[in-house]
């Protein structure tokens, strides 16, 4: 099955976007994108090497020079317009996120209006972007700030969210007035190409926005944006283990960073929560992109007293899923990115069996529909010592541990070297601002499992990272703060 696009120019093959320029790697070289419903080529990118990327940061740096001194008004008029034409261009991109990202037609439409979302959100606070006037001790002195743009970023963005995650990074870089080198995911950089076309045909000027690729020069394009003396802020959406590997290598030059790493998210229900909204709750948090995202419920802690109730309502509602290609109208949830995302969800399921958990539903492969396809799953009967415990599955894998107290989920909770975020359900307020103030994550839900806003801050704690995207705080990391002292002003008015 090969998706149309109503404007085929937005797929972008063999080609990236350089200093205004569609261009291809120096060498020549490109590398496959599957499609991970059917593991056809979708088609061939560049694979640009460090040469090809430092060209990037110098088309960056160029036009950085400029477009600081465009003012908060200018640059939020450009946000406005690539907004704009992210709208009318939804179908398009949800399009392509389907087509190599795998996750249903209707989750696609809903990320790529999210991504818009990010750009209206920014184009809005680029006006806004104020110093202070502040009352120095010193007599006579006169003291203000300002907010001056930090200069070129690299922004690094994964594949599980190809069009939100490089909207949420790329809106605040240029409502500051930064410059961005983009890396786009290998395994879905078309949609990140797309937004490209669309940024190039908002205006924005030659250099302010480039994005590049690569697959076998991993390593190396990684190194140059972490380590070239022209990238003032480094930006990463990924594992924490590439994470520390990035920051290791930012140190050299000590870099601003802005780090979004992996989660090992609570979902707790408390026997005095509405079980239906609890479900409803887990299986947004749990199941969304077949549980490729990073805030997704990896461990659900449900309380003894209605451990049963909510495990065979949970059971019911994933009976009704329908698995399949992100484009047929009835799939309720697609593919996995790969087989190796398959095989980790897979090996979580075989350590739990083998530790005693229960299978209620799935719990396998789908081979009859491809090599990336795996059974929406519910365990029983988890435990601390069990892979789930502390690994982050990514997958469409709920594992239901039960518990008696407070004290005793808390404890559960935070044993994780990892705090992005978590959820607890209960009717009883108290209890929620006990247990969420308690909980050593970035970001709570409270009988909610969507939390993503562009008006709230994402972002978490821990080896989950630091920073915060979206919001009026998503900014802020963008910007220096320069303080100019005004001396001489104690002499009294002139006769």
């Amino acid at each position: 099955m090969v998706p149309t696009l109503h404007d085929p120019s937005l797929l972008k093959k063999d080609l990236v976007y350089v200093d205004g320029q569609w261009v291809k790697a120096t060498s020549g070289k490109t590398f496959p994108v599957y499609d991970p419903a059917t593991g056809d080529t979708i088609g061939t990118c560049p694979d640009f090497d460090g040469r090809d990327t430092e060209n990037a940061i110098a088309a960056a740096q160029k036009a950085f020079l400029e477009f600081r001194l465009k003012t908060g008004r200018e640059r939020g008029r450009l946000l406005r317009k690539w907004y704009e034409l992210v709208m009318e261009n939804v179908e398009d991109l949800a399009t392509l996120i389907t087509w190599e990202n795998g996750k249903p037609l209707a989750d696609a439409r809903g990320e790529s209006n999210y991504a818009a979302s990010f750009l209206e959100w920014f184009s809005e606070e680029a006006p806004r972007v104020n110093g202070d006037n502040l009352s120095p001790s010193v007599p006579g002195n006169r003291v203000i700030t300002r907010k001056e743009p930090v200069g070129v970023c690299a922004l690094l963005t994964p594949w599980n969210f190809p069009a939100a995650m490089i909207t949420r990074k790329v809106g605040p870089a240029l409502a500051a007035g930064c410059t961005v080198v983009c890396k786009a995911p290998r395994e879905a950089p078309f949609t990140s190409l797309a937004l490209a076309e669309l940024a190039h045909r908002a205006g924005v000027p030659p250099g302010v926005i480039n994005v590049v690729t690569t697959a076998q020069n991993m390593a190396e394009v990684g190194l140059v944006l972490t380590t070239h003396p022209a990238i003032a802020k480094v930006s990463f959406t990924g594992s924490t283990g590439v994470g520390k590997l990035l920051m290791k290598q930012a140190s050299s030059t000590l870099k601003i960073l802005s780090m979004e790493l992996g989660g090992n998210a609570p979902f707790i229900v408390f026997d005095d929560a509405d079980l239906d909204a609890a479900v409803a709750g887990a299986i947004t948090s749990k199941f969304r992109s077949s549980g490729q995202t990073c805030v997704c419920a990896n461990r659900i802690y449900v309380q003894k007293a209605v451990y049963e109730n909510f495990s065979n309502l949970l059971v019911e509602k994933v009976k009704s899923f329908t698995v399949g290609n992100g484009f047929d109208k009835s799939t309720t949830h697609g593919p996995l990115i790969h087989g190796r995302a398959v095989a980790k969800a897979h090996e979580h399921v075989k350590d739990a069996q083998e530790k005693g958990a229960k299978i209620l539903i799935g719990g396998d492969r789908i081979q009859s529909l491809g090599d990336n396809y795996f059974q929406p799953t519910v365990m029983i009967g988890m435990t601390k010592e069990m892979a789930m415990a502390t690994e982050e599955t990514f997958g469409p894998v709920a594992g239901l541990f039960p518990f008696d107290t407070e004290q005793e989920v808390v404890d559960l909770s935070n044993a994780s070297e990892v705090g992005l975020a978590a959820y607890v359900f209960s009717r009883d307020i108290s209890r929620v601002y006990r247990v969420a103030e308690a909980l050593e994550v970035g970001m709570v839900g409270v009988n909610s499992g969507l939390i993503s806003d562009p008006a709230t801050p994402f972002g978490g704690v821990k080896e989950s990272g630091f920073g915060r995207e979206g919001s009026k705080y998503g900014i802020e990391s963008y910007q220096n703060i320069k303080m100019i002292t005004f001396a001489g002003n104690d002499k009294p008015l002139q006769s």
